[in-house]
């Protein structure tokens, strides 16, 4: 290696380490944490319990012995790999049937199965829409969706959170053909809701596509957990999709996206991050179906995931801790500075509780917070249990 490769080289991992070094100065770095054992509501992590504030594990269901054997038993029957891309010979019977089963849960022609519900995300714009189209996008919609219209070649815009009335002006004033509007269900920093129901009618008036990212509604919100849009009584029309993820709710891995046979087509056919990646095992595939079962089949724990929004927003009220409008499992509780989040999540932990600091830019610059969920496998003790530390936490 020359003296100028060996300089060229230098400076480049100098650049990096500088910019490594910044984001520790701004309370910024992230560092992963090791858990031992079973995903639970309590975990070991790094060699300490700790009772788990910060899943998506919203029903109770990663660690559900049920889950555990169909995951066997699957193993068993196919494998542990797919072998392949659905389109080459990756495309199992046990894709075909929760396919299947997902499309009849979600009242649609077809389901599409993904990997990931980024790659979902990633493949869905650049699917639907050309150069001379435009996306329309809620500003704190998740990354996801925002890297997915990135990919695409349509024009990107932001409309200010769940502000209708702008995104309705916007559609009107916007004269390409072709629109897509994007959404998140949820809000997963936030855990309010989108007014799908308002979304739904502005999509139909601008002849625009609607997406719906459902993947904290999936599973805990609606009739036997169909999410959002059946939560507010409505059906999925022909020029609306749904992705929704089976890692948070279902307890497994994966995502799908529910709509109507050309839709699905289109994606089957365009969408690049289907297309050129490896098909999920298929005995994830018989795991999910599993789960699907108890989704829809056991409501008590959604009952129970109310319960413990109800009981922890009354005690927060009461401690005078400032929580957003959110009745789902996400309840963040913002301090504002990164510094503020990361020491009263450190202090957190220390009284025994895990409850993740999330700071910009996963959230806006000012608006870092601790990001609670629950969970239908905690009890009501270990609510108490939070408030309780919270109490002392967030005291002046």
């Amino acid at each position: 290696m020359s003296v100028f490769e060996s300089n060229h080289q230098s400076k480049l991992q100098a650049d990096l380490q500088q910019n490594l070094a910044l984001r520790r100065s701004q309370g910024l770095y992230r560092q992963r944490q090791i858990v031992e054992g079973r995903q639970s509501v309590r975990v070991k992590v790094d060699g300490e319990s700790l009772l788990s504030f910060c899943s998506n594990d919203y029903l109770g269901l990663a660690s559900d012995d049920r889950l555990i054997k169909a995951w066997q038993q699957g193993a068993e029957k196919f494998g542990v790999g797919a072998g392949a891309s659905h389109l080459i010979t990756g495309h199992h019977q046990a894709h075909h049937e929760l396919e299947l089963a997902l499309a009849e849960f979600m009242g649609t022609d077809r389901a599409l199965l993904f990997s990931t519900g980024y790659m979902a995300n990633m493949a869905i714009a650049a699917s639907l829409l050309g150069r001379h189209d435009s996306i329309f996008e809620d500003k704190l919609n998740h990354a996801s969706l925002l890297d997915g219209a990135r990919l695409a070649p349509a024009r990107l815009h932001r409309y200010p959170h769940n502000d209708t009335k702008k995104l309705a002006l916007a559609l009107a004033d916007n004269p390409d053909q072709k629109k897509l509007i994007m959404t998140d269900g949820v809000f997963s920093m936030d855990g309010d809701q989108a007014d799908v129901r308002t979304l739904t009618s502005l999509a139909a008036k601008a002849s625009a596509y609607l997406l719906v990212d459902d993947a904290h509604g999936i599973g805990v919100l609606g009739e036997r957990g169909r999410g959002s849009l059946a939560a507010s009584g409505l059906k999925i029309n022909a020029n609306t999709l749904v992705m929704a993820t089976l890692g948070k709710a279902f307890g497994v891995f994966g995502a799908f996206v529910a709509g109507s046979e050309t839709m699905i087509e289109t994606l089957i056919q365009f969408g690049r991050s289907y297309i050129y990646t490896t098909a999920l095992p298929p005995a994830i595939a018989t795991t999910l179906l599993a789960s699907l079962k108890i989704v829809r089949a056991e409501q008590w724990r959604r009952d129970k995931l109310k319960d413990h929004i109800a009981q922890f927003r009354q005690g927060a009220e009461q401690l005078g801790l400032a929580l957003g409008p959110s009745e789902t499992p996400i309840q963040p509780l913002v301090f504002g500075s990164a510094t503020s989040a990361v020491v009263a999540s450190q202090k957190l932990r220390q009284a025994g509780l895990l409850v993740t600091a999330i700071r910009p830019p996963t959230v806006p610059e000012g608006s870092a917070r601790l990001r609670i969920t629950f969970s239908a496998n905690h009890e009501p003790q270990d609510i108490d249990q939070l408030l309780t530390a919270l109490e002392s936490v967030c005291k002046p």
